[in-house]
């Protein structure tokens, strides 16, 4: 019999809540530690629509990736967003756990999944850690061979779920790369460590345009390079669901299923008509 409590052990041995930031919450949020789990639904966002999908697979426990009360609550009534989902996982018998930071930073968590999926290699941490340096903020790797810009882009609009969001890319499209850095989630905190650990491209999701426009700046007085690819929040750190769930799945020998809804809050995007110039 596996219990709630065993779940979250496993999670933990795998992804240390040391390693996350003070800042953040980890770890179950609703539940009984006691509770027999036979089914486990992972998803990157606790949404009532993730909620309906557990119901719908019969899924004892969900496990997700972004806290649902990271900053906190004094009121959960029903008539709320946190509340509403709160009363169905009660009302349902179903636990919420999750893995934020401690997940980015873990060997085989969020940074290296994301790198996995679009073909980067031989990865170490683009900010090691400074209790052990095979851990730490995101990853720097190597292709399995050259691309451009525009094939290595086209490459993770293929490989990432598809979002309104899109892949947004910063650089000369028609330039070879093969030194890639990575950090799911919102990453323009860490543009300088891409451009000092030699990268070519670096991918990451929220990059804002002060930021963003900096780097660009500094890298065409240089190389020009970091070359920049923005994606969706929820789609930088999708490709850790499935290896979170195997190694569960194989650890404690429940069912896992990876949820199939997209929760980037994006529903459309539009791109401006090119505009003929005198």
């Amino acid at each position: 019999m596996t219990t709630v409590a065993d779940i979250g052990e496993l999670l933990d041995t795998r992804f240390p809540p040391a390693l996350a930031e003070g800042w953040d919450v980890n770890g179950l949020t609703v539940g009984d530690p006691a509770a027999t789990v036979s089914r486990v639904l992972f998803a990157v966002d606790p949404t009532l629509a993730v909620v309906q999908e557990a119901i719908d697979v019969d899924a004892d426990l969900i496990v997700t990736h972004h806290p649902l009360l990271l900053r906190g609550a004094q009121l959960l009534p029903v008539t709320s967003s946190k509340g509403a989902v709160v009363h169905q996982l009660i009302a349902h018998g179903i636990g919420l756990f999750n893995a934020h930071t401690n997940a980015d930073h873990a060997s085989g968590g969020v940074a290296e999944a994301l790198a996995d999926a679009l073909g980067v290699g031989s990865t170490v941490p683009l900010v090691p850690s400074a209790a052990d340096g095979t851990q730490g903020t995101g990853r720097i790797g190597v292709l399995d061979g050259p691309l451009t810009l525009d094939e290595f882009a086209r490459r993770v609009a293929d490989r990432l779920p598809a979002t309104a969001h899109g892949v947004r890319v910063a650089g000369d499209l028609g330039a070879l790369v093969t030194s890639v850095a990575v950090c799911g989630g919102s990453g323009d905190a860490f543009l300088a460590d891409a451009a000092a650990a030699g990268a070519d491209v670096y991918v990451t999701a929220d990059l804002r345009h002060h930021p963003a426009s900096d780097a660009r700046e500094l890298a065409d007085l240089g190389t020009g390079r970091p070359f920049l690819v923005d994606v969706a929040h929820f789609a930088s750190e999708w490709a850790w669901l499935t290896a979170a769930a195997e190694h569960v799945a194989d650890a404690a020998g429940v069912d896992t299923i990876v949820s199939t809804l997209n929760t980037d809050p994006w529903t459309a995007h539009y791109a401006s008509p090119a505009r003929a110039t005198d």
